[in-house]
């Protein structure tokens, strides 16, 4: 058995229906493009039950018979065919499997006690189809289906396919967007505030004074290179060792 991988590849379109989505890859393999780099892969799948009608008695002995019905003949063939009993072995094949037929699906409709007093039909959707592509073949892909008509090379989602003679739309700068690392720094507006610079870095680009005036004089930088705390407590500890040797010196001198 394979085991279950999760898909890949770049989106070449997004569908709100799977019909369109199977136009689109269908459209494809009439191009001529290798389709089997193409996937359809379904968003937000949701289990669906349409109710058909009300169920009754009637109904339930009649689905029963016809359900019944289809495997008496398939018996009543089997016997005509390889027990040589005619026509008639298939007449009473039909007949007696649409009667056990109807008797199960009446006892089974009444087993149910009224709980499901409906028929209806379950199928899996999604509330959105992607088509996905291998990205070494995704630029031609949507390249084809830039001439699907009616505008389903597109699908519901955002343009993927770029437009004749120009880029897609996202190779448009944003305007909001900061600027990457390797982008040309721009200068800053008449009046704009600066901030400080950091320590250690190289400063700001300023615009010369106007004509007439004096620069101003940069601030005094104050001098912080002095002993730090555990430099002063070593340099006490040292002058209290010397005094307490020149008071032993001392007393040593007097005896």
């Amino acid at each position: 058995m394979t085991t279950p991988t999760p898909p890949s590849g770049e989106a070449i379109g997004r569908y709100a229906t799977y019909s369109e989505a199977q136009r689109a890859v269908d459209f494809l393999s009439d191009e001529h493009f290798p389709v089997q780099n193409v996937t359809i892969v379904g968003n937000g799948l949701q289990m669906v039950e349409r109710v058909t009608g009300r169920l009754t008695y009637g109904r339930a002995a009649g689905a029963g018979a016809a359900s019944g019905a289809w495997f008496g003949l398939l018996v009543g063939l089997m016997l005509s065919v390889f027990g040589g009993g005619g026509s008639g072995a298939l007449l009473t094949g039909v007949l007696v499997g649409a009667g056990f037929g109807m008797l199960f699906g009446v006892i089974s409709y009444a087993l149910t006690g009224g709980r499901r007093d409906f028929t209806s039909s379950s199928q899996i959707v999604a509330s959105e189809y992607t088509v996905l592509c291998l990205p070494q073949l995704a630029g031609q892909a949507r390249e084809v289906l830039s001439r699907l008509p009616n505008g389903l090379g597109r699908g519901t989602g955002p343009d993927y396919s770029a437009p004749s003679g120009g880029s897609s739309q996202w190779g448009a700068p944003d305007p909001g967007a900061r600027p990457g690392p390797w982008s040309a720094p721009t200068a800053p507006p008449p009046g704009a505030h600066l901030p400080p610079p950091q320590p250690g870095s190289a400063p700001a680009h300023q615009p010369p004074p106007p004509a007439g005036e004096r620069p101003a004089e940069p601030e005094p930088v104050m001098d912080l290179s002095g002993p730090t705390y555990a430099e002063k407590v070593e340099e006490q500890r040292r002058a209290r060792r010397a005094a307490e040797q020149q008071e032993r010196d001392r007393v040593r001198d007097a005896e």
